[in-house]
């Protein structure tokens, strides 16, 4: 009896601690949803070739791979903690082999803060800098953290897009012609705007930003006293012979701008979860309040790793045998291999100038197959993709998840494909596309 009145009180006990207050922070309010975790199940069901997720499906490259061993094997050392801002090898290459890029001579200690991935770098950023009420422009289409770390900080996310220029009949459209408006990017800026969120090159539209462009975002970060928040994990993927370029290095902007970057980008190991973020002192000593007060510490081995890989990158540097030279090379051929590929069954394809991705154009289908199942306020894109998914066994992303809620629907014609994939897997895909082509028909 003493039992069952037992647990009949635990009962009551826990529905009275579920049920009484309000369990989940404010702050994490309409961020539940997450469209990654629907299209990625969903695609498990499925036959598939998963062209959606941004990550190669081949190895690092050797020497990183050693690098890794040897931190694992060699110096148990080094499976103890380092210091908390980074492991001081890698700290110091780091502020070594950027600070030649972006011009500046980088202290290891003030201008340097390694952390869990480019995520970690930009979730640091948000929580250090935005306050209630803050304003943040973020360039549409963004990649889809932007929002919610704003949103998570208090912060009110301010939207501008880039926008298509009309293309000839039968050109294919590139990415560079996808641009700001001068005076609408203006019109953003208020007395509120804390800071600005930048990705170049572009994921998932895979725009490289010009120096013109560049020099416009940062003539208005100047004039109105915002920071630049510039996520340039993808700088060693530009393809056509461009050049990518940092906004830090241009004149003015080293001492209001946050440059992040990310070893999974960089050595194609995004399992890693290293990243970095350069900056000035006085702004990279509130990243550190918040991480010394968040994770911490970030593991030592996969930094020792990353460390010697710079290293050698700095050796090989331009060169031939450099990796940041042979990557690019490989994945423009993987790029080129599917924009001619998708071509064959009628998606127009964006002409990606680098990151892992490129974006298809899928008007054409929406108006021959405008009514593809799903909830009447889905937008296009999410439809034809778990119809791609499901009919044609290939997955990709819409692009319509990459934009803020209101501009959605004027995007919603547009898929997004990543290209950095081994070859079997592009070999893969052209058969699902032969199969395709064959079933629409001369």
């Amino acid at each position: 009896m003493f039992r069952k009145a037992g647990a009949s009180l635990t009962r009551c006990l826990h529905h009275s601690l579920t049920m009484s207050k309000r369990l989940p922070a404010r702050r994490l309010d309409g961020l539940e949803y997450n469209p990654w975790v629907e299209f990625i199940e969903l695609s498990k069901e499925y036959e598939t070739v998963n062209l959606g997720q941004g990550f190669p499906n081949f190895p690092p490259p050797d020497f990183a791979v050693e690098a890794f061993q040897q931190a694992v094997s060699e110096d148990f050392m080094l499976n103890q903690y380092t210091m908390a801002f980074g492991y001081p090898p890698l700290t110091k290459i780091l502020a070594s082999f950027f600070g030649k890029l972006l011009g500046q001579e980088l202290d290891p200690l003030e201008n340097v803060l390694v952390t869990v991935g480019a995520y970690g770098a930009l979730f640091t950023a948000f929580q250090a800098l935005v306050d209630e009420g803050d304003e943040v422009i973020i360039i549409e289409p963004f990649f889809d953290c932007y929002e919610p770390m704003t949103l998570m900080a208090g912060g009110r996310p301010v939207f501008v897009s880039l926008k298509p220029s009309p293309t000839q009949d039968g050109e294919l459209d590139s990415s560079s012609n996808w641009r700001l408006d001068p005076t609408e990017l203006a019109s953003k800026f208020t007395s509120r705007t804390k800071a600005l969120v930048l990705n170049t090159p572009n994921n998932p539209l895979g725009k490289v930003f010009s120096k013109a462009e560049l020099e416009l975002v940062a003539r208005l970060c100047q004039q109105h006293d915002v920071l630049c928040i510039s996520d340039e994990v993808y700088q060693w993927l530009v393809y056509d012979g461009l050049q990518h370029i940092s906004i830090a290095s241009l004149p003015g902007m080293w001492a209001r701008t946050l440059t992040i970057g990310s070893a999974g980008k960089t050595f194609s190991a995004t399992g890693w979860k290293v990243g970095w973020v350069l900056g000035p002192d006085h702004i990279m000593r509130h990243l550190r309040t918040v991480h010394q007060n968040s994770i911490f510490h970030c593991p030592t081995q996969g930094q020792v790793a990353v460390a010697k890989s710079f290293e050698r990158e700095q050796l090989h540097m331009g060169q031939p045998s450099s990796y940041f030279v042979q990557l690019p090379k490989a994945m423009q051929r993987n790029r080129d291999h599917m924009t001619h590929s998708l071509q064959s069954v009628g998606l127009k394809p964006v002409l990606s100038q680098g990151s892992y991705f490129l974006i298809a154009d899928i008007s054409d289908f929406k108006s021959k197959m405008p009514d593809l199942p799903g909830a009447a306020e889905e937008p296009y894109d999410r439809r034809f993709v778990k119809w791609m998914i499901k009919n044609k066994g290939l997955v990709a992303i819409p692009v319509s998840i990459f934009y803020s809620v209101p501009h959605q629907k004027d995007f919603d014609h547009y898929i997004r494909f990543c290209f950095v994939k081994d070859e079997a897997t592009l070999q893969a895909m052209d058969k699902k596309l032969q199969k395709w082509k064959a079933e629409l028909g001369p």
